[in-house]
C-alpha cells in the first residue's frame, strides 16, 4: 500500500463507484483511498485538492477517487471558466477561495437556467459541451473539515461548480444533462475510458492480491 500519496489517481467514466450514490460521512472518520493506506478525512480532503490541482480542474468529488462518500473539494478562481488555460501559471496563485464540503444539499434560489459555460469533468478528460442546463443561484447548506455547520449562496459558474460536484455524489455525470445524442457522438473516447478504467480496477485487485500475499 501507498502511504501519504501527494495525489490520487481519477477514477475515469465506466467505473462503477462513478454511478453509486454515495453515503453520508462525518468529519472525524478515517478513510482509506483504495489502493491507499487509511488517512483523516482531512488529509483525505487536502490531497484531493493537490489531485484537483494537478489535473487543473475547479472541483474534485470523493468518489472521483474511489471513495463512495458525501464530499466534494472546489476552488474559486480570480478567472473562473478559464481554470484549464494558461498552463504555465500556477493555479494556486489564482485561487480565491477553496471549498472542503461534507454531505452538501443544494437548495436553488434562482430557478432560471443558465446554459452558456462550456463545462467538463476530470473524469471524463477532453470532453467539453456547453448547454449542460443549471440553476444561476443555489444555497449550499455543509459541514465543513472541523464537523461545523455551514451555509453558503453561490451563483453563476460556482453555482455551477457546485451542482457539477454534488451530482458526482449521486452518480450523475454531466452529459446525463444533455441531450443522448451527444453522449453517443462521444461513443468512440467514452468506450476508450471504460476500457482504461475496467483496467485500474484489475490492476489494484492484483495488487492488493500481492500485498495479502506478502503478509501471510
Amino acid at each position: 500500500m501507498a502511504e501519504a500519496p501527494r495525489v490520487y489517481p481519477i477514477r475515469l467514466y465506466g467505473d462503477p463507484v462513478l454511478r453509486r450514490k454515495a453515503r453520508a460521512v462525518q468529519a472525524t472518520e478515517t478513510l482509506a483511498v483504495p489502493g491507499f493506506d487509511p488517512q483523516p478525512l482531512r488529509e483525505v480532503a487536502n490531497t484531493m485538492l493537490e489531485t484537483m490541482f494537478e489535473a487543473r480542474g475547479v472541483g474534485l468529488a470523493a468518489p472521483q477517487v474511489g471513495l463512495p462518500v458525501r464530499m466534494f473539494v472546489a476552488v474559486e478562481y480570480e478567472d473562473d471558466e478559464e481554470e484549464n488555460e494558461g498552463g504555465e501559471k500556477p493555479l494556486r496563485s489564482r485561487v480565491l477561495r477553496s471549498f472542503a464540503m461534507l454531505n452538501p444539499t443544494l437548495t436553488v434560489i434562482d430557478k432560471k437556467k443558465d446554459r452558456t459555460y462550456q463545462e467538463g469533468c476530470l473524469s471524463i478528460p477532453g470532453i467539453y459541451e456547453e448547454g449542460v442546463p443549471r440553476s444561476r443561484a443555489v444555497q449550499v447548506r455543509y459541514m465543513d473539515l472541523d464537523g461545523q455547520e455551514r451555509t453558503l449562496e453561490a451563483d453563476d459558474y460556482l453555482a455551477r461548480v457546485f451542482q457539477h460536484e454534488v451530482d458526482h455524489l449521486d452518480g450523475v455525470f454531466f452529459l446525463d444533462r444533455l441531450p443522448a445524442e451527444v453522449t453517443d457522438d462521444y461513443r468512440k473516447e467514452l468506450a476508450g475510458m471504460q476500457r482504461k478504467a475496467k483496467q485500474y480496477l484489475n490492476d489494484l485487485t492484483q495488487a492488493e492480491k500481492r500485498r495479502r500475499e506478502r503478509q501471510g
